[in-house]
């Protein structure tokens, strides 16, 4: 099997195993017969458990992130941006692979380069959603990046709530009721040719 084949096997059957157990009960033995390769094989790839984890916590990260970024880049209507956006971090609880609890529930955020993949999700997610504040409302920077974190807290608490319990009612009406909650507030500060 080609390395990159390999890697990307590797890292399924990590996914897995940390989901289901979290990063401290996790053995490398458990991703190596679930990957259905020796101990060797992992160890050519990943030195150790934490650089398995790191691996796989940018590759989660990085797909919140540009979930977020495609939702925002999807249209121009601000309406939809903020209802597509809130959309995305459901869509990313809803994951089957559960590749959301490495970002939003990881056992290991005292470790200094997992807390910081896990920062980087609610800034970068936050800078993006500031920009488009920022370049359609003229309000100062500082207020864009508040605006932006308080909606960006608003999806991600929202949706895990939802998803703890029990998903109540579906993802897209969950999702629909707090995009249309974020989306009174942040109108209230209108684009800049409607401020004339």
């Amino acid at each position: 099997m080609p390395r990159s084949e390999r890697r990307t096997q590797l890292l399924g059957a990590a996914l897995e195993v940390f989901v289901a157990q979290g990063y401290h009960s996790a053995a490398m033995d458990d991703i190596a017969e679930r990957a259905g390769v020796s101990k060797p094989v992992l160890y050519q790839h990943f030195p150790g458990k934490l650089e398995l984890y790191l691996a796989l916590l940018e590759q989660s990260c990085d797909a919140m992130i540009n979930n977020v970024r495609e939702a925002l880049n999807s249209t121009h209507d601000n309406n939809e941006r903020v209802s597509r956006t809130v959309q995305a971090f459901y869509d990313y609880v809803a994951s089957d692979s559960g590749a959301y609890r490495l970002v939003f529930e990881s056992d290991l955020t005292n470790e200094p380069a997992v807390r910081e993949q896990v920062d980087r999700v609610t800034n970068e997610c936050t800078e993006a959603i500031a920009e488009v504040i920022a370049a359609d409302t003229d309000l100062p920077e500082p207020a864009a990046l508040l605006l932006a974190v308080s909606l960006v807290g608003m999806a991600q608490v929202s949706s895990r709530f939802w998803l703890d319990s029990r998903r109540r009612m579906s993802k897209d009406e969950a999702a629909t009721f707090v995009g249309n909650l974020a989306w009174r507030g942040i109108a209230g500060y209108p684009k800049i040719d409607e401020q004339h």
